[in-house]
């Protein structure tokens, strides 16, 4: 595989983990009426705690994507690559966009995973989520 495809494969993965990682989405909470309304700062810290152990952490997914993107993706590129005579460029080629869509799709299926966490666990503690 080419090292500068995979150079580009990594940096690109990295920062698509950057800025999926550092997002610091917190969900709207309504406190008109809300007899918890004095725990809301306690429990959004607390739920994003255990949102982001419950989603896997954004970054380690973004990258368990990654790796397996590439695999799949140099397994499919060569394949390709061995019909048109270069098996080694089209698994380059292949690791390359197979990275960066697995990392992708890792990354922001955590992220959801993580919202729908956080989002649960201030219901579950009496609290109206809006979004």
């Amino acid at each position: 595989m080419n090292k500068t495809t995979m150079r580009v494969a990594l940096i690109a993965s990295l920062l698509i983990s950057a800025c999926a990682s550092q997002t610091r989405w917190t969900p709207t909470v309504d406190t008109y009426n809300n007899p918890n309304a004095s725990r809301l700062n306690q429990d959004l810290y607390e739920c994003d705690q255990l949102a982001r152990e419950a989603s896997g952490g954004t970054a380690k997914e973004t990258a368990v994507g990654a790796g397996v993107g590439a695999a799949l993706g140099a397994a499919g590129g060569a394949v390709v690559g061995a019909f048109t005579g270069n098996p080694g460029k089209g698994a380059a080629i292949g690791a390359a966009a197979g990275g960066l869509g697995g990392a992708a799709k890792q990354g922001f299926g955590a992220e959801e995973s993580f919202k729908s966490a956080y989002r649960n666990c201030l219901r579950n503690r009496g609290h109206r989520v809006v979004n």
